[in-house]
């Protein structure tokens, strides 16, 4: 466990190293807040539109962070991977999990960090602007987006891991702009219906919006919040144990 913690903390320091991180995980979720704030003052109230209502955007703009911690774990894995590095690695007594879990805990406490201040921020702007949220359904939310953090890493671990530090990080941007759309982050596709809330359905970017915004509201049905988290601990589990797999593959690949 010593190693782990060690290769985690390696990782950190190395995402922190880089001042994008800082733009992309931190700046530019805020910024999207903030603008989309106004937007949705801007909006007549009897459109009945409530996407951007700042109980419903804290949640979607936290899920739209998540892929660029995403973005940061393809690109940290495939420059790894592109240099010496992880060869020298692969030397250590360290086993294929040791190494998927040395990159999963700093990517994820990373995004845990981000959420948090998003949700601050949130938490702000609905004592400004209103509606008011309740500062326990913030603090349920951050937990129910747990599963959707460890998600997007592994998609991020197992793109750096399949390709090179060029490819990665464009598969992850089509990954972020893929989730922001039919993960209802800028529209509320169950107002929608038809085929683009059929597509939604389909993919567990939705769920994770989902399930985020029942829990601020406090709302623990079945259909809001059980099964719409559970999806997400579903995929998250099975992309966990594919993209150690893959790692794995890859290790003995590079050893042989």
């Amino acid at each position: 466990m010593n190693r782990v913690l060690a290769f985690a903390d390696r990782n950190r320091k190395e995402i922190l190293r880089d001042p994008l991180s800082y733009i992309f995980c931190l700046a530019f979720p805020l910024a999207m807040l903030v603008v989309m704030t106004l937007v949705n003052a801007s909006i007549p109230k009897e459109s009945g539109m409530t996407v951007f209502r700042i109980d419903n955007l804290a949640v979607g703009i936290a899920v739209f962070g998540q892929t660029f911690v995403m973005l940061f774990t393809g690109l940290t894995v495939s420059k790894d991977r592109s240099g010496s590095f992880l060869v020298r690695m692969y030397a250590t007594p360290m086993e294929s999990s040791d190494f998927t879990l040395g990159y999963l805990l700093p990517m994820l406490i990373i995004a845990l960090a981000q959420n948090l201040l998003i949700y601050l921020a949130s938490l702000v702007i609905s004592l400004i602007t209103g509606p008011a949220i309740n500062p326990l359904g913030l603090l349920v939310s951050l937990v129910t987006l747990i599963p959707s953090a460890v998600m997007f890493i592994c998609i991020g671990l197992l793109f750096g891991t399949l390709f090179s530090e060029k490819a990665a990080p464009g598969l992850c941007s089509i990954i972020i702009s893929l989730s922001s759309f039919v993960g209802c982050v800028w529209f509320d596709a169950d107002h929608t219906g038809g085929v683009m809330l059929t597509i939604c359905r389909v993919l567990p970017f939705y769920y994770c919006t989902r399930a985020g915004r029942s829990a601020i509201r406090l709302d623990f049905g079945m259909d809001t919040w059980v099964i719409p988290l559970l999806i997400v601990v579903l995929c998250a589990a099975a992309l966990t144990a594919v993209s150690s797999l893959v790692f794995r593959s890859k290790m003995k690949a590079d050893l042989s």
